[in-house]
């Protein structure tokens, strides 16, 4: 196949232990440059197919959370504690590439399938592991979750308003970057096996992966002694003019860090007078009067709401943006034009949902099958590592599958 014809990880198959977000939304990212991505699941399925947004969605077991991140995987029940089961587990590692698993430290030992046991059926097995704190250290059987890891990471300590304390972010960003950081990761060791020829272990901690996206605010305290403030919606830049400011009826979120913009800023505001105020002359100043600053960029922006100002200031050349909702940003023109959104044909109509976050000029992510019914691929997969229709049948009555 030409190289235009494939994508990044085509051939690679994935077992796939994982649940709920962090773990799945990794393994997701590689199903969409193509990993044959077989996804392990009790038995009634893992929880996040009946999550409680949608009582509809929840009913099918395809709640939307879950149907976000499991596309172009297959599903195989198993009741891992039955010896069947285990004996499943290893003719799957036996011809798997990788296997990715998010249970507290040592369940997979005790169940049989850690990296110990597994490769040494299959040497060539890549292992990710993620967990909340990663396999070794005083916290390592403790629980990792998106809310616990932001309070702990220093991510709530900086996000916020210092009037009203800590707050999380509106999604569950620890869980989502723990993810991306696992499929990099695994990427990494692929293409590290390329040339070694061997497989190893990889250990995700969700607390040393949030900790890696602050790399910046980490350095300015291990290099500068700077402590970290809440300061809202205000830039890192600290700059008076970017921050979140009311507009006519909603907000606009400006973006001006230099020189150039702010003049094209107020001067786009009707304001070009205040250019001359020496109260604003350089940064240093409109930060000891950044309410007097404040009042006038607020009261000329009034004028007009936020959509309409976005238009004209970002084509003045100062940044800003509305607040647009998801319902909105969906269907905006840029995301439209490059095709981010995919769609699944599935048996309740066609689904809308993210692809990968990026593109490619070949071998691109892409969703070509939607995630799948619970069990759904079961037989096909038994089928494939050399079970036949009247095994499968009893494995079935046994209650293994």
């Amino acid at each position: 196949m030409s190289p235009s014809g494939s994508r990044p990880f085509a051939g690679v198959r994935i077992l796939d232990f994982t649940q709920v977000l962090a773990g799945p939304y990794g393994s997701y990212q590689l199903a969409l440059l193509g990993a044959d991505v077989i996804k392990v699941e009790r038995r009634e399925g893992e929880d996040m197919r009946r999550t409680p947004l949608s009582r509809e969605w929840a009913e099918r077991g395809m709640a939307p959370s879950w149907l976000a991140i499991n596309g172009n995987k297959r599903s195989l029940t198993l009741d891992l504690q039955k010896p069947a089961a285990k004996e499943i587990v290893r003719r799957l590692a036996a011809k798997a590439d990788v296997v990715m698993e998010n249970f507290r430290a040592g369940v997979m030992d005790r169940l049989g399938f850690g990296y110990q046991a597994l490769s040494a059926i299959n040497p060539r097995l890549i292992y990710c592991a993620i967990s909340g704190f990663g396999q070794t250290g005083p916290y390592r059987h403790e629980a990792g979750y998106d809310g616990k890891i932001q309070a702990l990471s220093g991510i709530m300590s900086i996000t916020g308003h210092a009037e009203t304390g800590p707050t999380r972010a509106g999604f569950a960003v620890c869980d989502v970057l723990s993810g991306m950081t696992a499929a990099f990761a695994v990427s990494s060791a692929l293409f590290q096996r390329t040339h070694t020829g061997t497989g190893q272990f990889i250990d995700v901690s969700m607390l040393e992966a949030s900790l890696a996206f602050l790399s910046t605010q980490v350095a300015d305290f291990t290099v500068a002694g700077h402590r970290q403030e809440q300061f809202g919606n205000q830039a890192i830049s600290r700059k008076v003019t970017a921050n979140l400011f009311r507009a006519a009826g909603s907000y606009l979120l400006l973006a001006v860090n230099d020189e150039k913009q702010y003049r094209a800023l107020m001067t786009e505001l009707g304001r070009a007078d205040v250019l001359d105020d020496p109260r604003f002359g350089d940064w240093f100043l409109r930060k000891e009067n950044e309410a007097a600053l404040r009042e006038i960029i607020e009261a000329a922006l009034m004028a007009a709401d936020a959509k309409t100002w976005e238009a004209r200031l970002n084509a003045a050349g100062a940044p800003c943006a509305s607040i647009w909702r998801i319902e909105e940003i969906i269907d905006h023109p840029q995301i439209v034009a490059r095709g981010v959104m995919q769609t699944a044909e599935t048996d309740f109509g066609p689904l809308r949902l993210m692809g990968s976050g990026f593109q490619m000029a070949h071998g691109a992510g892409k969703l070509d099958s939607a995630p799948p019914a619970l069990g759904a691929h079961t037989d096909a997969v038994l089928a494939e590592i050399g079970y036949g229709e009247t095994e499968i049948a009893a494995l079935r009555a046994d209650a293994v599958i």
